[in-house]
């Protein structure tokens, strides 16, 4: 609290000597040390007003949080150690912890366990730590209460302000267009059963679940925001969208087996230079290896390994980012990397909630407890020029692009498809 009342302090404090500023040069023109003091200031004041907001909304949250703890006569630690027995499956701390703590279900459905605000911090931070869309990428939210979280986006630019005559009148915009990018919280699940003498014996039984929630959790979110279709799911950035990442930002390599130094350039100067300051690459660590023995014309390998151990290799001068489910096959029609501006263009939308279901007599025939676990959250590409995804170009098409000697007397042309009669040259065969 007192972070949050001297930061109130220097607001006030600043906007004191914005007032005594205007006064001063209430009828005349502010100079220019001044005026660079004003801004500073306003400057300042904007900072500290943005940071007083977020500090009070998060000891909203906080307070919000620690209802439940209070709950228990602020012992927290208590808190803790029954909410690991619960997930033991021990009966009565399921009960205890159900009678003391908010819950959603009933007891004919096992009853759902909000998970105490320690583990839901500690899996937050885990997903962050482990996953690099989350890092790389806009993390947006929670979504909280709503069916859903809408944005407002830009479909259509404004034409540009044309030069204009000093009598004319000023040309009128009819371009822009503004639509709206929605976030839902689609429901992530699992079912997850551990052995009961594993969690008598793990040191720390609650640990031992969040790694597992943790695994579970990251391996589904990276599928889908690489790959995911967009129904129930993410929208991934390797899946042909109007909604997100569309075929018009695709770069065709030369061949449809093979990712050449030429097929690289091509893909990053296809965005624009803006997006290029926090651009990088996201690929399968097939197309690695193979990118990793290319040569540019002077002999000098492409490929810039790291030389600091947590810090990803470069590609023409970008970061790359390695992921087990972008597509590994460099094939004919397949997508096998995406470049582009991954903060700007792809959104992570969180809601807010992590439920834990522990299904304690379930499985017991089998020394086994269940838990159901469910996330809900979204994530899609948001600007689609933000990125150009590389394609593997398709074999060409007999008839399409070749040419074709026939019999004597008839014609030979190149056409799609091929039409008698159609403006071509002739030849006779002899």
């Amino acid at each position: 609290m007192k972070k949050l009342y001297e930061m109130m302090q220097d607001r006030a404090n600043a906007a004191t000597q914005m007032r005594e500023i205007m006064n001063k040069f209430e009828d005349g023109v502010m100079d220019a040390e001044s005026t660079e003091t004003y801004n500073r200031l306003e400057k300042e004041f904007d900072a500290l007003n943005a940071n007083i907001i977020r500090e009070q909304k998060q000891l909203e949250r906080e307070r919000a949080a620690g209802e439940v703890i209070d709950k228990l006569g602020d012992k927290k630690d208590e808190h803790i150690k029954v909410f690991a027995r619960a997930l033991q499956g021990d009966p009565e701390s399921i009960t205890r912890y159900k009678n003391t703590t908010m819950t959603l279900g009933t007891n004919a459905t096992a009853g759902y366990l909000t998970a105490p605000v320690e583990f839901v911090n500690q899996l937050i931070a885990g997903l962050k730590n482990d996953m690099f869309m989350r890092q790389i990428c806009n993390v947006v939210g929670p979504i909280g209460q709503a069916q859903s979280l809408g944005y407002p986006s830009l479909t259509t630019d404004a034409s540009d302000v044309a030069w204009t005559t000093e009598v004319a009148a000023a040309p009128e915009e009819a371009t822009i267009a503004f639509g709206r990018r929605e976030f839902k919280p689609q429901r992530l699940a699992k079912l997850i059963k551990i052995s009961k003498t594993l969690m008598r014996h793990a040191p720390s039984p609650d640990q031992t679940v969040l790694d597992r929630i943790l695994y579970k959790i990251e391996a589904a979110q990276e599928n889908a925001f690489m790959s995911g279709t967009g129904t129930n799911q993410p929208l991934g950035i390797f899946t042909a969208s109007d909604s997100g990442i569309a075929t018009g930002r695709d770069v065709t390599a030369a061949s449809a087996t093979a990712v050449a130094t030429d097929d690289l350039i091509e893909c990053k100067y296809g965005v624009k230079g803006q997006y290029m300051r926090g651009a990088s690459w996201v690929m399968h660590r097939d197309l690695c290896k193979m990118i990793a023995k290319l040569k540019d014309s002077d002999g000098q390998y492409i490929w810039q390994p790291s030389v600091q151990a947590g810090q990803p290799d470069m590609l023409l001068g970008a970061p790359v980012y390695m992921s087990e489910y972008a597509p590994n096959a460099v094939a004919a029609g397949k997508y096998v990397a995406v470049y582009g501006d991954f903060k700007t263009g792809y959104w992570v939308c969180d809601s807010d909630g992590l439920y834990i279901q522990v299904l304690n007599e379930l499985y017991a025939v089998n020394n086994e407890i269940g838990y159901v676990v469910e996330y809900y959250g979204d994530g899609a590409p948001v600007v689609g020029e933000a990125f150009s995804r590389l394609f593997q170009s398709t074999p060409p098409v007999r008839g399409a692009t070749e040419m074709h000697i026939l019999e004597a007397d008839e014609l030979i042309f190149q056409s799609t498809p091929p039409v008698r009669g159609a403006t071509a040259r002739l030849r006779y065969c002899t």
